[in-house]
């Protein structure tokens, strides 16, 4: 026998309304089913808002087929009735770094070799604002740190790096202090009190960048392996929230933040069929893996692994080559080299010139291309 009443999840009237999850433990985060006259079925029917970390929904029809003797006097027999033995999720805890750690380390007016490499590519300003919206920390020894917030704001570790400052290349001579070295590894080191985490301190990642889907809740993403580049082509295609896995083979659960997010993945040269294979086994996600690299690449650019922040490097510096300027003289006749031609030619004073009947474009010639006289010998 099956319950008359018909259910449907219970409308948000306040905090009053929802409750905690038998699952997951959180308060206030669970919603009931509730009949046409507003009564919950049973403490355990209903769902979990958290459905990513949490996932827990148990419907009336599955109550009714695990409990076939329920009556629609259900509440004056309930606990007569043998219950299913909940599958309960043990809830991992979230290990987070403080935020005043991450804001002592974020300042824009302090430059880190990889900041310096970006302000000589973008400018300072540009620079400044990059800084602010990743979070982008420095060390006293002026390595970069690239910060993982979640996208409740939560500070999940940071990538302690080291960069050439000229090139922008990451230094990877351990004997420099090239090795990476994580925030939450200093942390569980420090000798102060205040600063050390617990033993008990796990590491759980996100992706770096994340926290600007809450930002921009509309713009679609462009995932790539790592920080330097999510950051470096967030100047040049800001239509885009550049966010960073990490690592080639970092394709794993932490991915399910984007979905309902239209992706664009761009893969370094040497990962693009990795990232082909494993990206279209993931479910439930929108994510375009893009070729532009397989059809830019040049041989040179294979060997030396590049991605698409170094294409979009060149391409910038392409565009934005200096050119010497070049040096006019308001009396075209007076360039250096007019004179000399002159000279050559065995003409006198500037008067004497009127005879020739080509000097006025010869000389404005020479002038405006500032041409110099080369493989001609003096008679």
């Amino acid at each position: 026998m099956t319950d008359s009443h018909t259910y449907s999840l219970q409308t948000y009237k306040g905090p009053g309304s929802r409750h905690a999850c038998p699952a997951c433990g959180d308060k206030l985060c669970f919603t009931f089913y509730v009949d046409e006259n507003g009564d919950f079925l049973n403490e355990v029917v209903g769902r979990c808002n958290h459905e990513s970390s949490c996932g827990y929904h148990y419907t009336p029809k599955q109550f009714f087929a695990d409990n076939p003797s329920a009556r629609s006097d259900w509440k004056e027999n309930f606990f007569r009735i043998p219950q299913p033995a909940l599958k309960t999720k043990v809830k991992k805890q979230l290990w987070t770094i403080t935020t005043d750690i991450v804001k002592s380390t974020v300042n824009p007016e302090i430059d880190s070799d990889f900041t310096l490499f970006l302000t000589g590519l973008i400018g300072k300003e540009n620079t400044g604002s990059i800084v602010k919206e990743y979070l982008i920390g420095v060390t006293k020894k002026r390595d970069v740190i690239f910060y993982q917030i979640d996208m409740e704001g939560r500070c999940r570790t940071g990538k302690i790096m080291k960069y050439d400052r000229k090139t922008g290349k990451r230094v990877k001579d351990e004997k420099v202090g090239g090795r990476i070295t994580w925030v939450h590894s200093v942390l569980k080191q420090s000798c102060n009190p205040r600063l050390r985490l617990p033993a008990g301190w796990e590491l759980t990642q996100c992706l770096f960048g994340e926290h600007l889907l809450r930002q921009y809740p509309l713009k679609s993403v462009a995932l790539v392996e790592s920080e330097k580049t999510a950051v470096i082509c967030s100047s040049f295609w800001p239509e885009y929230i550049w966010l960073a896995t990490g690592g080639k083979s970092q394709l794993n659960d932490r991915l399910q933040v984007l979905r309902g997010r239209k992706v664009v993945a761009f893969p370094d040269v040497d990962g693009f069929s990795e990232w082909k294979e494993k990206l279209s086994q993931v479910r439930g996600l929108d994510i375009t893996v893009s070729d532009v690299l397989e059809k830019e690449a040049t041989f040179e650019d294979r060997a030396n692994h590049v991605d698409i922040a170094d294409l979009l490097i060149r391409q910038h510096r392409k565009e934005h080559i200096e050119i010497t300027p070049v040096e006019r003289y308001e009396d075209p006749r007076m360039h250096p080299t007019f004179l000399k031609l002159k000279g050559l030619l065995g003409m006198g004073s500037l008067e004497e010139l009127a005879d020739v009947g080509y000097w006025k474009e010869l000389a404005l010639l020479v002038n405006e291309l500032d041409l110099e006289v080369e493989g001609v010998k003096e008679g």
